[in-house]
């Protein structure tokens, strides 16, 4: 028997595998501090399950989403799937390790990681239809010639995924969506099977970085050359499914993440903006043609009055470092200069 055949062979025996050989993330570990996630074998069948940063989902026997479903809410994070009602805190920059219950072996395939940023900076009710998800990592054939993909990396890796946060990435309340996209049986159509998980994250950082994103029932379609595909015939390379992974972010080399601590879900809207370790004067001067305005704002609290900001709130990070308005954008304009003197 050829090879091809006995992958083949052995792709059908692992789709008449009971689902429940399939895992879920049991919990994340942000830095070093572990966080619950949802467990979909048991909690559903709780009176009253813990609250924790993983999101809700039906998938009872740890299943998975079809092809046929990616224009449908099923795909962003799982079926049928509620928002966390709490949140793991994090930094810009840090690392996170997922863990999985358990994966086998023979659903290879990539794994990807998106964040979204959610409206009003409230992720606990967040229209999941509306995020717009911006690809941070991906792995797929890691070795052609190994037959190495992501999910071969996770299993190495105690069936955990190593991840990083942007270092850049703006302050805010966001929803890092986790997932293995199985490819075992991805030559028939409505083969491929995946496998998104959700977390809230509250990540505080100096960064300004608020890249564009894809909704959820946009990020794949069965066509796909990703999805649609035959890994049995001893591929070269590998289109990973989904938008392009944005300049910024990271795809980590696997290992672990020591777990120093554990901390329950933050389940009060956590405050995107970072702690200071000082308080800040910020002297804002506003040049135009013919004038020039001053103003100042003292403790995040004080707004400028000038009608160019329309009320909005300045406030500095540390020296040379601001931001303004509602949304922390930058206020690196050509006709205003700012800088930041310690108090």
């Amino acid at each position: 028997m050829s090879s091809v055949a006995v992958k083949a062979l052995a792709a059908i025996v692992a789709g008449a595998t009971s689902v429940a050989a399939h895992g879920h993330v049991t919990g994340i570990n942000v830095a070093g501090t572990w966080y619950e996630g949802y467990d979909p074998t048991s909690f559903p069948y709780m009176s009253n399950p813990p609250t924790v940063v993983g999101w809700t989902a039906s998938d009872t026997d740890n299943g998975f989403v079809a092809p046929d479903a990616y224009a449908s809410g099923d795909i962003i994070c799982h079926k049928s799937a509620t928002n966390a009602k709490g949140y793991a805190t994090a930094k810009a920059g840090d690392t996170i390790e997922v863990y999985w219950n358990t994966w086998p072996d023979s659903h290879k395939g990539p794994v990807i990681d998106y964040l979204a940023k959610c409206a009003g900076d409230d992720c606990t009710t967040a229209d999941k239809t509306a995020l717009e998800f911006f690809k941070i990592d991906a792995v797929g054939l890691a070795s052609a010639s190994a037959d190495t993909w992501g999910s071969d990396q996770l299993i190495s890796n105690n069936n955990s995924w190593v991840l990083q946060i942007p270092s850049t990435l703006a302050s805010g309340n966001y929803v890092l969506r986790h997932e293995i996209i199985a490819l075992h049986s991805a030559e028939n159509s409505d083969g491929a099977q995946n496998y998104p998980q959700c977390f809230n994250l509250a990540i505080t950082g100096t960064g300004d970085l608020q890249p564009s994103g894809t909704l959820g029932e946009a990020l794949y379609k069965e066509s796909d050359a990703g999805i649609l595909v035959n890994i049995y015939n001893s591929l070269t390379s590998y289109d990973i499914p989904g938008p392009t992974q944005i300049a910024a972010g990271t795809n980590l080399a696997q290992s672990a993440v020591p777990i120093t601590a554990s901390a329950s879900a933050v389940t009060s809207k956590p405050d995107s903006k970072p702690s200071l370790d000082h308080t800040w004067y910020l002297i804002l001067t506003i040049k135009r043609s013919l004038w020039s305005y001053r103003g100042s704002c003292r403790n995040l609290v004080s707004c400028s009055d000038h009608p160019d900001w329309s009320g909005r709130c300045l406030w500095c990070s540390g020296p040379n470092i601001f931001r303004c308005g509602r949304d922390w954008l930058s206020c690196r304009l050509p006709d205003k200069l700012s800088f930041c003197v310690s108090i």
